[in-house]
């Protein structure tokens, strides 16, 4: 019965640390569509590290948004993130092209990326969805306050062709890139 125990809360303690590790450090999203291929493409499944820039907390009901060890977003990471509105749910990735502070040439005349001022203010990032060579596929997500982004994008876990049979669907070229 002792044995049992012992092996009962190694067990516990097992899953909840799996759960902590994937709720507070990893996170695997799936990419919908070919926005920064050909890096990514639709069917990917990557891993994005929450710490990367620091553990998001708050920023709902009572608790401030902050965030614990916080690192700033570098020029060209590539971050997952969510949009600040709710017009679309959902994880997206984009590169970082604008920190705060830098200065965008835009058609209208420069844009200045808001920073940080004083505690209160949050940091916006410039965020772009690219891909090369491609006139249509031009995506700019635009400004992005630093609350909306999950951590950086670590790589590909695996993808999954979702146009083959099941049998087929695995690309075995993207496994762990």
């Amino acid at each position: 019965m002792r044995g049992m125990l012992r092996f009962s809360l190694a067990l516990a303690a097992a899953l909840l640390l799996m759960v902590a590790v994937r709720a507070l450090a990893f996170t695997v999203y799936s990419v919908p569509g070919n926005a920064l291929s050909p890096h990514f493409v639709s069917g990917d499944r990557i891993v994005v590290n929450r710490w990367s820039y620091g553990l998001r907390v708050g920023g709902e009901g009572l608790v401030p948004y902050g965030r614990i060890g916080r690192q700033p977003v570098c020029r060209g990471d590539i971050v997952a993130f969510e949009l600040p509105t709710d017009s679309l749910g959902g994880v997206f990735i984009g590169r970082c092209r604008a920190i705060p502070g830098d200065t965008l040439p835009m058609a209208d005349g420069p844009a200045v990326v808001p920073g940080r001022i004083s505690c209160a203010k949050t940091d916006y990032y410039w965020l772009e969805a690219i891909t090369p060579g491609s006139a249509v596929d031009l995506r700019h997500q635009g400004f992005i306050p630093e609350h909306c982004i999950i951590g950086r994008v670590m790589g590909v876990l695996y993808s999954i062709d979702a146009s083959k049979p099941l049998h087929q669907a695995f690309r075995k070229e993207r496994l762990l890139r």
